[in-house]
């Protein structure tokens, strides 16, 4: 039988999940946007930055992140200043670290999503007259529906899975960054086995779900070609 504390962890992880998600795809969506349309220099650096915390120990960028947001670091010394204090143990501070660790899982399928739509969908949408924003409103994000189906189950999914950066960033204060992952590392810690397995099971479940539905779903989807 899953606790209370276990349950506890559940809520807040989903409503961790859920509040980061919805910032990834805001901030998200217009960086996929531009690393799709632009011819910059800057697109490799920009591409690069996206994708860097796919490849970097969670560590790392929690250790970063700390520094960061410590009384001392930048952003810590601006959240004095505004009276805020400083985020790292704390929700925001999660939310923080979960959607810098998690974004590349829904810039990359925007990106790759975007890209397929082509030009001329957006020079028939000028042809008529229509605003940039509403074009993109209109036309792009319609046609780019399955890659924001994939960022967002992706995002979710790997928010809710996180370990190694909420675990740096947040700590293990139950009620308040107390995880599901962080949560199974206390039961096995504990040598509690059975109810690790529990948590740990109902991930993998999650998990597969998840995927199966996301797969299933862009299967029926009708999915943009890039038009010469």
């Amino acid at each position: 039988m899953l606790t209370t504390a276990d349950i506890a962890t559940i809520w807040l992880t989903l409503k961790l999940a859920v509040i980061s998600t919805v910032i990834m795809l805001i901030i998200g969506t217009p960086i996929a946007w531009w690393l799709a349309q632009t011819q910059s220099r800057w697109k490799g650096i920009g591409n690069t930055l996206v994708a860097l915390p796919m490849v970097l120990p969670p560590s790392v960028l929690g250790f970063y992140l700390l520094v960061l947001m410590g009384p001392k670091g930048m952003i810590g010394q601006l959240t004095l200043k505004l009276g805020l204090g400083t985020l790292p143990f704390t929700f925001e501070g999660l939310v923080i670290a979960s959607v810098l660790y998690s974004i590349p899982f829904v810039v990359q399928p925007l990106q790759t999503a975007f890209a397929a739509i082509g030009k001329q969908p957006l020079e028939a949408a000028a042809t008529l007259r229509a605003s940039p924003l509403d074009t993109f409103f209109t036309v792009v994000i319609p046609l780019a529906r399955p890659g924001f189906l994939t960022a967002t189950i992706l995002g979710f999914a790997h928010t809710v899975g996180e370990f190694g950066v909420v675990l740096m960033v947040g700590g293990n204060i139950p009620d308040k960054t107390r995880v599901v992952s962080v949560q199974i590392y206390n039961h096995v810690e504990a040598l509690e086995y059975e109810q690790a397995h529990l948590l740990a099971g109902g991930l993998l479940l999650f998990s597969f779900t998840v995927l199966l539905i996301m797969y299933s779903v862009l299967k029926t989807s009708p999915v943009a070609h890039p038009v010469k």
